[in-house]
């Protein structure tokens, strides 16, 4: 898919963790990986600047091995977590987008250093039987980026401590529909909480519901191929 598009993509999606309430003003951040003449990097939204005024020039393309912001193709300069993006891209080959944002109750989880256990079968649309917690580290360093594409070598969304949500997916849209899952799992759970002690799925139960994950959501198109 062309440059432009995804850029245009990006945007809707950095548009739409605001329009969704699971971001505030221009915390956040949204990425989407991108080849420049054979070059494999990624392109993101540029820090300090309000998502309702991106426009696709304003956004920041990093390769893969940038060492620095000194390595971007852009004006302006990238997220402050650019090198986590990068670090997860590095580590999943399969995933064609990063959405972070800092949603209210996964953050309010997340700053507990709590993750989200089976309380609900719909936890395994992140990868796995909980959304786990990312060890502490300084938002914009390495060590952020380490521990979290750690985190997610096997899993498409994870907490932050003391920070917020990482979520993953095939396209910016698909990260940001999961990205708003995760807050509404994070919601419900704490709600849960709030009745008494979460009565939680077996993991043979949820090994189950992953397996059917796989398929779920799927549609056959006209050619045979599955579409989502």
């Amino acid at each position: 898919m062309r440059e432009w598009s995804l850029s245009e993509r990006l945007i809707v999606a950095a548009r739409g963790m605001n329009e969704r309430g699971i971001n505030v003003n221009k915390s956040g951040n949204v990425s989407v990986r991108v080849e420049r003449d054979g070059r494999p990097g990624f392109l993101v939204t540029p820090t300090g600047v309000p998502y309702a005024s991106l426009t696709p020039e304003d956004l920041v393309w990093m390769p893969l091995d940038a060492a620095s912001v000194e390595d971007r193709e852009g004006r302006l300069l990238p997220s402050s977590e650019w090198s986590l993006h990068r670090a997860v891209y590095a580590a999943r080959p399969d995933v064609g987008a990063v959405v972070h944002t800092h949603s209210a109750y996964a953050t309010a989880l997340a700053c507990r250093n709590e993750r989200i256990p089976a309380f609900h079968y719909m936890v395994a649309v992140a990868g796995g039987s909980s959304i786990d917690v990312v060890p502490y580290a300084t938002f914009g360093t390495e060590l952020l980026g380490e521990r979290t594409a750690e985190a997610l070598r096997e899993k498409n969304a994870c907490l932050l401590e003391h920070h917020g949500v990482v979520a993953l997916g095939p396209t910016p849209e698909k990260a940001l529909d999961l990205a708003a899952e995760v807050e509404n799992l994070a919601r419900q759970y704490v709600i849960v909480r709030g009745l008494g002690t979460p009565r939680l799925l077996s993991d043979e139960e949820m090994a189950v519901v992953i397996e059917k994950f796989r398929t779920y959501g799927k549609q056959p198109s006209r050619d045979g191929e599955e579409t989502r």
